[in-house]
């Protein structure tokens, strides 16, 4: 039961993808640069490239460009925390720790928020994606994570808040929306969730995957 709750929780985080899963479902990094000092061009590009690559699917060629670039640079530091994650590296935690108390402490719990979800630690979790969520309330990534730890330990009318809110801060980001529907799903609110799916134009691959969602849910919560 424990290793199928970790699994969906993989499959439904924003900021999660486990290796060879759909690239839809890779969130891209949270804002926060501004704050960090201004990079030069040639760095700006840099990152840009490295975002592409981790957008693409391709983490391992993303963290080969970014080891060359200069690894105290925050903007840096927080993009490898993220691709090792994705690897499952080890190393991914101690650079999101190290991102705390700066000016990207909010990716940093953040991180560390899904590292506790994807080995299903959801106290933990919470913890984190709530610092993380204080730190940056207009953040749809976190608010979306934040809701599906929350689903996962049964708070259900949390986990439907931040859902909604992750969608009115960005309606255009799906992975909320889908999110969403797999509640409804789970509680057997059908005709709403077939008008979420009619108002954001959800695909039947997207509700198909909520459905499956809803269904793995049931035995794992113990709910019919």
């Amino acid at each position: 039961m424990k290793t199928a709750l970790v699994m969906v929780s993989l499959l439904w985080l924003g900021g999660c993808a486990a290796n060879g899963g759909p690239a839809q479902w890779l969130a891209a990094l949270p804002g926060g640069e501004a704050s960090c000092g201004k990079l030069d061009s040639a760095q700006d590009l840099a990152l840009s490239a490295a975002d592409d690559m981790i957008a693409d699917g391709r983490p391992h060629a993303a963290l080969a460009h970014l080891e060359e670039m200069p690894a105290n640079l925050v903007q840096v530091r927080v993009r490898k925390a993220k691709v090792l994650r994705i690897l499952g590296s080890s190393e991914a935690q101690p650079l999101f720790q190290s991102l705390l108390g700066g000016c990207m402490a909010a990716e940093g719990e953040h991180g560390l928020g899904l590292i506790a979800a994807a080995r299903g630690d959801n106290v933990q979790a919470q913890q984190h994606l709530q610092r993380a969520m204080r730190l940056t309330p207009t953040d749809e990534k976190i608010r979306n994570d934040l809701g599906v730890v929350y689903l996962h330990q049964g708070l259900l009318e949390k986990a439907r808040f931040e859902f909604l809110t992750a969608i009115e801060l960005k309606d255009t980001d799906r992975l909320a929306a889908v999110n969403l529907v797999t509640l409804l799903l789970y509680q057997d609110k059908f005709q709403q969730a077939a008008d979420l799916v009619s108002r954001f134009g959800l695909s039947a691959a997207q509700f198909s995957e909520a459905q499956a969602r809803a269904d793995q849910l049931k035995p794992v919560n113990g709910r019919s």
